[in-house]
């Protein structure tokens, strides 16, 4: 049960006294130690009164609807509409930030948007959708808000969807998974260099979420990274992570590899294009992956979902809007009848790539 100290603040549980009077969060492996008042790195959880509170609860930077293969999950319900929320700030420090409004943000006014977990699931049952996204800044940093809002939606049938970097510690990580349906994380990198120097954080903790999501919960996941020209694009990095995918992940899981552009603190590079991400694709095929795409930028024929058996075009994709289908109402190949890895309708709906922004009175 949630306890309210104000409106839009409450108590949290994972954190502990040092002997030096300050309160250490163990939320994530980021472990802020933080004297009276003051905020953590992720700026929404502070020592309050001698506790971790968390300060956003019931206020987000904005709701809107999006298409599922947005968040992006090409396995999970495809061509349904998602309703998608998250808060301010971040408990990593990316330099490329794509979010960096909603992420870096370090005013609680960036939260104009007002809701109660039971007003979000309402208002996603009320507009069509099949899911709730926790996303555009990292779930993990408003944990009680997004259980909150999951147990809210799941009580209505509706699903719930992480969107996270997966840096968390392994008490709440299994807390928050037990009410999520799907996730894609980010996989940022397949370095320690990259991990520390850019985004401020460790890889470990993010492999050990993909291995926990993997192995321990019923939740779908799909995996995606962002390709970096000169920082993590090199055939050596991607053969790594491919094949540490594929052997510890398994075959089915999802990759996806998404085109950067120039934003944030790092202004010094170049666009990604469409050749690097279609080698690392390739090199993901090659090493077994199932399913590989590429993000970010126009390839049907990259962005589209074949048969791992035969090769038969399953799903076509085009941007986010589908084409062809060729599934049975199992979710099985209408050509040799193997199955697809996912979580799939009997039909597919057909949202498509339209963008709904929402208003929650």
């Amino acid at each position: 049960m949630t306890e309210f100290i104000t409106p839009d603040t409450v108590k949290t549980h994972y954190w502990h006294r040092l002997e030096d009077d300050r309160i250490q969060c163990d939320l994530c492996p980021r472990f802020c130690k933080l004297h009276k008042d003051q905020r953590g790195l992720c700026f929404v959880r502070q020592n309050l009164d001698d506790q971790i509170v968390m300060t956003s609860y019931g206020r987000s930077s904005g709701f809107a609807i999006d298409p599922i293969e947005k968040k992006p999950l090409n396995h999970f319900l495809p061509g349904t509409p998602v309703f998608s929320f998250g808060t301010a700030g971040c408990n990593l420090a990316c330099k490329f930030c794509q979010n960096w409004d909603i992420s870096k943000s370090r005013a609680l006014d960036t939260l104009t948007g007002k809701a109660s977990p039971e007003a979000i699931a309402r208002t996603a049952l009320e507009n069509g959708c099949k899911s709730v996204a926790y996303t555009y800044n990292d779930p993990v940093i408003f944990h009680e808000y997004a259980i909150d809002t999951a147990l809210a939606c799941r009580s209505l049938g509706l699903k719930s969807v992480a969107v996270s970097a997966g840096y968390v510690c392994a008490e709440p990580r299994a807390e928050f998974y037990q009410w999520m349906d799907a996730a894609n994380i980010d996989l940022k990198a397949f370095t320690e260099r990259f991990y520390h120097e850019i985004t401020g954080s460790h890889l470990q903790p993010v492999l050990d979420t993909l291995k926990y999501i993997k192995h321990e919960t019923s939740v779908w996941l799909e995996v995606t990274t962002l390709i970096i020209p000169g920082e993590n694009d090199s055939e050596a990095e991607l053969e790594a992570l491919t094949q540490w995918v594929v052997e510890t992940l398994g075959l089915d899981v999802p990759l996806h590899f998404s085109a950067f552009h120039p934003d944030w603190k790092m202004l010094d590079k170049s666009h990604t294009s469409l050749q690097s991400l279609l080698k690392a694709r390739q090199i993901a095929l090659k090493n077994g992956v199932h399913y590989a795409y590429v993000g970010n930028v126009h390839d049907k024929a990259s962005d589209s979902t074949y048969c791992h058996h035969c090769n038969d075009l399953l799903i076509g994709r085009d941007w986010y809007e589908l084409s062809e289908w060729s599934l049975d109402e199992k979710g099985c190949c209408n050509c040799c009848g193997t199955r697809c890895a996912g979580v799939f309708e009997a039909k597919p709906e057909r949202w498509g790539a339209k963008r709904k922004a929402v208003t929650i009175n």
